[in-house]
């Protein structure tokens, strides 16, 4: 194919203004290094992509897929659901009623800090 033009492309994309779009988008990531599925003929990245379009050796839906994905700022991740997991102590072990808290004041808490006895300074800290 010596030219490319629109109707060379739009039976494989509608749109006009689609096809610019995933042809520009294609040319860039023929620019930063994707292989081309056509030869390319001395010709420049637009013309390669808009040829890989009309030869229909890119499938334009995974083109625009690929495109909307490069936009994406945030892109979810589906992750697994969590598994339920057994727990290791059951309700009727004995270790369930065996459990204590410590419960402390705020109180108790300030009277325990004024206790406290500050380091004493060596002579390197004296410098």
């Amino acid at each position: 194919m010596a030219r490319v033009t629109v109707e060379d492309c739009i039976d494989k994309v509608d749109n006009r203004f689609d096809l610019v779009l995933l042809a520009s988008h294609r040319a860039r990531m023929i620019s930063s290094g994707s292989q081309i599925s056509v030869p390319r003929d001395n010709d420049k990245n637009p013309v390669v992509a808009l040829r890989e379009i009309a030869d229909s050796t890119i499938a334009p839906e995974d083109l625009k897929e690929d495109f909307i994905h490069s936009l994406q700022k945030h892109v979810e991740v589906d992750e697994p659901e969590a598994e339920v997991v057994p727990a290791l102590v059951t309700p009727t072990s004995d270790l369930a009623g065996d459990v204590q808290f410590d419960r402390m004041t705020e109180e108790d808490l300030l009277r325990g800090l004024e206790g406290l006895v500050p380091p004493a300074e060596t002579e390197d800290d004296a410098e």
